[in-house]
């Protein structure tokens, strides 16, 4: 057995030998770690900007179609494909620069993240493609798309993640996880969540 820790789940990979072809099989113990937040912005993402004293340039803000906010006193920022830290120290860097304020403190918050999406199929509610926001979890995401039919195989979900290259098929306890015997796992852009049919 060889196991490989990533940023967020332990993973082991056990190789069976069988009659012909060697076959294989991951096996997924529980996440011991939340997965990197992306905070990336894109275009439709919405995000909260908090400059320390100054209602006037706090406020919610959109990213337009060219990937560009229009901000007070300022004019045009571009900001697709910057992260909350680097979207902040942008708008402070061009209040001061511009001589609008000597010190500025700035805050971004990230808030929806409508350039980002999961994919949920099989035994769900409404199966289809969902909004990734920050921190978001698989059993936030479950409930999203309707929570469980009634011949989901609960336990037996998986996350189908790609990680350095490589694809990952992940094996969730939703089940265990809502009954508070397992930890929560914590989603990526890009994950699909698949829910089978429980076999009777």
């Amino acid at each position: 057995m060889s196991c490989v820790r990533s940023e967020a789940f332990i993973l082991c990979a056990v190789v069976f030998a069988a009659c012909g072809p060697a076959a294989s099989r991951t096996v997924i113990e529980t996440p011991v770690v939340p997965g990197p937040v992306d905070t990336s912005l894109g275009i439709g993402d919405s995000f909260e900007v908090r400059v320390f004293g100054e209602a006037d340039l706090s406020g919610l803000y959109k990213v337009g179609s060219e990937g560009n906010i229009n901000f007070p006193l300022i004019g045009v920022l571009h900001v697709d494909g910057l992260d909350a830290q680097a979207t902040a120290k942008l708008i402070a860097d061009k209040l001061r620069a511009d001589q609008i304020l000597r010190d500025p403190q700035v805050t971004v918050l990230v808030k929806d993240q409508t350039s980002k999406k999961i994919y949920i199929l099989g035994q769900v509610g409404h199966p289809g493609t969902f909004t990734y926001t920050p921190s978001m979890s698989v059993v936030e995401a479950i409930t999203v798309a309707g929570g469980f039919t009634g011949l989901a195989a609960k336990n037996d979900t998986t996350i189908t993640r790609s990680e350095n290259g490589k694809k990952l098929i992940v094996r969730v306890p939703v089940a265990d996880i809502g009954e508070g015997k397992a930890r929560n796992v914590y989603l990526r852009p890009g994950d699909i969540i698949s829910v089978p049919e429980r076999i009777f």
